[in-house]
C-alpha cells in the first residue's frame, strides 16, 4: 500500500542513457600525463579534444580535431613550450582556436591552434603569462568577457589577466591561507567562489577584492572540497565527510550556515569532479579513479538534488572534459558530452580517451525543452568594460539547426608600447657620454628599423603557415 502511494517525481531527464563507444571511436595510443593533481587533464569545444599529455624534458598537451578518433600516430605534433609538467588547460569559451595551459613552471600560456592539423610542434605561444612564484595548477576563462583569464598557483594567489595586451588585471593576493583547490565563475562573471585546504569556502567579489561569503568546513572530512555556482547563485560543493565518506552539499549565499541539501554518496577516495549545465541545472559528477558518471537534478523542490542516474564503463577514469552545450548533436538528443581520459593500460587496454554521449530516447522532432537558447561564441563584454564594473549575462544562440563552428579567428596581443608612457616626474637624469648624442632622428630611425623587421617577420610567418597549409591539403591528397 505504501509503494502504491508514492509517487514518480516527473522529469524530462528520468530516461537519460548512456551510450558505450566502439573503439574505433576512442582515440588511443595517447599516454596520459601522470602528475599527481586533481586536474581534469583534458578539455574539449565544438572543433578539438585537447589531453595533457607525458612528455620527457618539459610540459605538453596533445590537440587532436574531434574527428579524428582512432589510434593516434605517436609523432603527432605537440603543444610544446613549458619547461615543466602542464597541470590544467582550458579553451576560451569564444574562439575554439584558441587554448590556454598552466604549468608547473609558474607560467600560463595561450596558444592559437590552427584548423588544419601542423607537421611540426607548435612551440611558440600567443603570449607568455607571468606572475606567480610557485606552480600554478587551475585556469578558467571568464565567460562573458573577451579574453579575460584567471589562474591560480601554489603561492595561494588568484591572479586576472586581459591575454589581449598580456596585463595583469588584478591579483587577489591576501584572500587564501593555503593552498587553492579549485575556482569557478558564475554564469555572468561577476563573482568567484573558490576552495582551499584551510577548508573554507570563499565567494569573492574580484573587482571589489573582497570576501562577500565564506563557509568554514561545509563537509567535515580533511580530503579536498570542490564547488561550483549553479542556478539562482546558489553553491553546489562536493567533500568528505569525518567518515570518509564522499558528500555532495547544496548552500545558499543568504543563509551559508545550513545546507538546504546534504547528501553521502559511498566511500570511495577518489575526489568528485563536479560538472554544472545551466540549461538542464544538471549536475554531472565524476570522480578519479572511478568508472561511472552520476548525475542529479538540481530543482526548488525538496530534497532539491535529485538523482537520475549513474551512466558506468569498464575502465576508471583519470579526469574528464565537458563539451559547452553548443558542441551537441541535437539531431540525436544528446543533452551531455564529455571526453574521458582512461587509466593508463587499464584493463589491458592501452592508453586512450573515449568520448562519453548521454542521451534522451529521441524523437525526430527538435525539443525545444531539452535545448533553451545557450551561450554562443560571442563575448558580451570587452575585458575593460568588465574591469570598470560592468556586467552581462552570455549572449544566447538558438540550437534548433544545430550549430556550426567558426573558422579559425586570430588572437592578436596588443602589448602596449613602454615608449609612448612618459617618464616618470621627478630630477631630471644626467645624460652619460655614451647617449648625449642620442637625438630624436635617431631614435626614429631605430623604431622605423625596427617596424621593417616586424614586417619582415610577419611576411616570413605567413609564407611558413601557407606553406604548411599546402603541405597538409597534398598529404591529405596523397591519402
Amino acid at each position: 500500500a505504501a509503494m502504491s502511494r508514492r509517487v514518480v517525481r516527473q522529469s524530462k531527464f528520468r530516461h537519460v542513457f548512456g551510450q558505450p563507444v566502439k573503439a574505433d571511436q576512442m582515440y588511443e595510443d595517447i599516454r596520459v600525463s601522470k602528475v599527481t593533481c586533481d586536474s581534469s587533464f583534458c578539455a574539449v569545444n565544438p572543433k578539438f579534444v585537447a589531453i595533457i599529455v607525458e612528455s620527457g624534458g618539459g610540459g605538453a598537451f596533445i590537440v587532436l580535431p574531434l574527428a579524428k578518433t582512432g589510434r593516434v600516430d605517436k609523432n603527432h605534433p605537440l603543444v610544446t613550450g613549458h619547461t615543466a609538467p602542464v597541470l590544467d588547460i582550458d579553451w576560451c569559451p569564444h574562439n575554439d582556436n584558441v587554448i590556454a595551459s598552466a604549468s608547473e613552471d609558474t607560467t600560463v600560456m595561450v596558444w592559437q591552434i590552427p584548423d588544419y592539423v601542423p607537421v611540426r610542434n607548435i612551440t611558440e605561444p600567443v603570449v607568455t603569462l607571468e606572475g606567480h612564484s610557485k606552480r600554478v595548477s587551475i585556469i578558467s576563462w571568464h565567460p562573458t568577457a573577451r579574453n579575460v583569464l584567471l589562474s591560480a598557483g601554489c603561492d595561494n594567489l588568484v591572479i586576472l589577466w586581459n591575454v589581449g595586451t598580456g596585463e595583469m588585471l588584478l591579483a587577489l593576493d591576501d584572500m587564501h591561507t593555503d593552498l587553492i583547490y579549485n575556482v569557478g565563475w558564475n554564469r555572468n562573471g561577476s563573482l568567484l567562489v573558490t576552495t582551499c585546504k584551510d577548508k573554507k569556502v570563499r565567494v569573492i567579489d574580484p573587482r571589489k577584492q573582497q570576501i562577500i561569503a565564506e563557509k568554514t568546513k561545509p563537509h567535515d572530512g580533511t580530503r579536498p572540497i570542490r564547488a561550483i555556482f549553479v542556478a539562482d547563485g546558489k553553491i553546489f560543493t562536493t567533500g568528505f565527510s569525518r567518515m570518509s565518506e564522499r558528500q555532495l552539499g547544496l548552500w545558499d549565499l543568504n543563509n551559508f550556515e545550513e545546507p538546504i541539501a546534504l547528501q553521502e554518496m559511498d566511500t570511495s577516495n577518489g575526489v568528485l569532479l563536479p560538472f554544472y549545465d545551466a540549461d538542464s541545472s544538471i549536475v554531472y559528477l565524476c570522480g578519479k579513479g572511478d568508472s561511472s558518471i552520476r548525475y542529479f537534478e538540481i530543482t526548488d523542490e525538496a530534497p532539491y538534488v535529485h538523482y537520475l542516474n549513474t551512466y558506468s564503463s569498464k575502465e576508471p577514469q583519470r579526469g574528464m572534459g565537458f563539451m559547452p552545450k553548443r558542441g551537441l548533436d541535437v539531431s540525436k538528443c544528446e543533452i551531455a558530452s564529455l571526453g574521458v581520459p582512461g587509466e593508463m593500460g587499464a584493463w589491458g587496454a592501452t592508453p586512450h580517451v573515449s568520448p562519453w554521449s548521454l542521451s534522451i530516447p529521441q524523437s525526430d522532432l527538435f525539443q525545444d525543452d531539452l535545448y533553451p537558447d545557450t551561450p554562443g561564441p560571442e563575448p558580451a563584454l570587452e575585458a575593460d568594460e568588465w574591469l570598470s564594473g560592468k556586467d552581462a549575462e552570455p549572449i544566447l544562440i538558438s540550437l534548433r539547426d544545430g550549430y556550426v563552428p567558426i573558422k579559425n579567428r586570430e588572437l592578436k596581443v596588443v602589448k602596449k608600447n613602454i615608449l609612448d608612457s612618459k617618464p616618470p616626474p621627478g630630477p631630471r637624469r644626467r645624460h652619460s657620454t655614451c647617449d648625449s648624442d642620442f637625438s630624436q632622428p635617431a631614435l626614429e630611425e631605430v623604431l622605423e628599423e625596427i617596424r621593417a623587421l616586424k614586417e619582415t617577420v610577419q611576411a616570413q610567418e605567413k609564407r611558413i603557415s601557407d606553406l604548411e597549409n599546402k603541405l597538409c591539403q597534398f598529404t591529405n591528397g596523397t591519402d
